[in-house]
């Protein structure tokens, strides 16, 4: 995923959620997809979906978590 692409994500996602700690980075050997993170605490990947024009987002909420 491109840098100018994760920036907009990120800003859109900060919007969203009205939290300035969240930041998207890319991915060590992976170029389809960026990270996203909490501070430090990692919460999601990211994917750019070439037939919607658009992103996925995908988060895992584990049972132990909850």
């Amino acid at each position: 995923m491109k840098k100018e692409e994760m920036t907009k994500v990120e800003s859109y996602l900060r919007k969203t959620f009205g939290n300035n700690a969240i930041s998207v980075r890319a991915r060590p050997k992976k170029d389809d997809s960026a990270e996203v993170f909490i501070n430090d605490d990692f919460i999601a990947v990211l994917f750019k979906d070439e037939d919607d024009d658009g992103y996925q987002f995908q988060m895992a909420i584990l049972d132990e978590d909850l």
